[in-house]
């Protein structure tokens, strides 16, 4: 297949993306057509046992493309390094926030989760008509919201969504592995691996750990 073939496949791909979520969002809001103001929301880092949990909204222009836009866990680390700084460059508007480890100790990750939604829709610049979220419904936002199972495979602005939160948390989780190299953090990015189990055990928590979630590993 050309570059050319591929960046025409892609073109159908993310416009179908798009047409669905659209569709999605005038139904909701009971309208037929004209244009919507869509903000596709999602989370990375609900899993790990050490860092914050990130979320990012964003809103894409009608009048630009965004090929190889996908689920962040299709997209090699490169592509969405790409990716990221794209979207940013060319998004209607979007916000990236986080809430840390201690924070999700006291109010739980599903709770935390939400927060940091909650925080990076505040923070727009631009406020969306309706929200597309990845399977979730957001508790404490007015605006009409659409949970869309595996949504980030299915809604362009829910894997934009997708990559600016991967890309910053993995980014922050870089910068820890300088403070606490022990741990290996720039490899696995706070997840369970052996690995990091393993450090766990030998060095115990360091201020990033989610304490409730290593209890059973010390």
């Amino acid at each position: 297949m050309t570059k050319q073939e591929r960046l025409e496949m892609e073109r159908l791909r993310t416009g179908q993306m798009r047409s669905f979520e659209r569709e999605l969002a005038l139904q909701v809001l009971g309208r037929d057509s004209g244009t919507v103001l869509i903000g596709g929301i999602d989370e990375a880092g609900r899993g790990p046992l050490a860092g914050p949990v990130s979320a990012a909204v964003v809103l894409l222009p009608d009048d630009r493309e965004f090929p190889y836009v996908n689920d962040s866990k299709k997209l090699s680390p490169k592509k969405r390094d790409e990716l990221y700084d794209y979207i940013r460059e060319n998004a209607a508007a979007f916000s990236v926030a986080l809430v840390d480890a201690q924070r999700i100790d006291e109010i739980n990750i599903l709770q935390a989760t939400y927060e940091a939604m909650r925080k990076a829709v505040a923070d727009l610049e631009i406020q969306p008509e309706v929200l597309v979220n990845d399977a979730v419904k957001i508790p404490g936002i007015e605006l009409p919201q659409i949970p869309v199972v595996k949504g980030d495979a299915k809604c362009l602005s829910i894997a934009a969504a997708s990559i600016l939160a991967k890309v910053t948390r993995d980014r922050l989780m870089e910068e820890y592995d300088r403070l606490y190299p022990e741990y290996g953090f720039a490899s696995h990015k706070g997840y369970g691996t052996a690995q990091h189990i393993a450090a766990i055990r030998k060095y115990g928590p360091c201020p990033i750990h989610r304490q409730s979630f290593i209890g059973h590993f010390l």
